[in-house]
């Protein structure tokens, strides 16, 4: 897509919450390359200022950044004045919050947390951004999934239905907001190089296969408004279809073996 019609059709202005760093400081990149401004939002304050002044210097568009709590259930009110002079063209939520344990090890609040975050977040501002888009006739929604969301694993259980819960849910608006002028998009990376994907890794072990955060949003930003949803990386799309030809349980069996290998299980062990 040309600068001008992405602009045409996405802009004036982009919100992207989950925008300090890693994917979401790309997206803000990326976006801000084709002229949008950009109104970011994160609970990182001194990160996202950063990102923000970066995008400013760089880009020369406008960038506001608000610092916020994703998970308080008053959202759509904090920001609301943010929102008031703004037309919100695209919306990108990319912000998750996951932790890796069992599921029996994982606090009940903590639970609530990621449901918060990963699942009610985005809905409050889907229901606040969406009507004015359709109003339009014109606008962009991209939900952040996870190839994690397409078959369960060990010490995923939470995380990973959250994701699910972004892809079926995009899935819905895609042909629900079409007929509106509204692209939504379902994106379902995999390993990717940023600070929550490096923190996970093993200490010591040999550093995993990975994708670049630019690599991932240049395939996300190209396909929306052509498909549904996309996996990211040739690699990870062969993957995906080869655990869609496997028997479920086998499936499970394996990306959890994966899961193992991929990200640390260092707790103390339990006598």
């Amino acid at each position: 897509m040309t600068d001008t019609r992405f602009r045409s059709t996405y802009g004036p202005c982009a919100l992207v919450a989950g925008a300090a760093v890693g994917l979401g400081a790309e997206y803000s990149r990326q976006i801000a390359a084709y002229g949008l401004n950009l109104l970011l939002l994160d609970r990182d304050g001194a990160a996202l200022d950063a990102t923000a002044a970066e995008i400013r210097s760089d880009y020369g568009v406008q960038v506001r950044s608000l610092t916020v709590d994703l998970a308080r259930p008053d959202l759509v009110d904090a920001i609301r004045p943010a929102l008031a002079d703004q037309e919100i063209g695209l919306f990108v939520y990319n912000a998750a919050l996951g932790t890796v344990a069992p599921f029996l090890e994982l606090p009940t609040a903590h639970c609530d947390a990621m449901l918060d975050v990963n699942c009610r977040a985005p809905l409050r501002l889907l229901h606040a951004l969406a009507p004015a888009m359709v109003t339009r006739g014109r606008g962009g929604i991209i939900l952040m999934s996870s190839l994690s969301g397409n078959i369960g694993s060990a010490q995923l259980a939470v995380y990973a239905a959250t994701k699910a819960f972004a892809l079926v849910l995009a899935d819905a608006l895609w042909i629900e907001l079409r007929a509106h002028g509204v692209d939504v998009l379902a994106v379902q990376p995999g390993s990717t190089r940023t600070p929550g994907w490096l923190s996970s890794q093993r200490a010591g072990a040999d550093e995993m296969p990975a994708m670049e955060p630019a690599e991932v949003v240049r395939e996300a930003l190209a396909a929306l408004g052509v498909e549904p949803s996309v996996v990211p990386g040739e690699l990870n799309r062969q993957g995906a279809e080869m655990l869609k030809r496997m028997p479920r349980r086998q499936a499970i069996e394996l990306v959890s073996d994966i899961t193992g290998m991929l990200v640390r299980n260092d707790r103390p062990s339990k006598p």
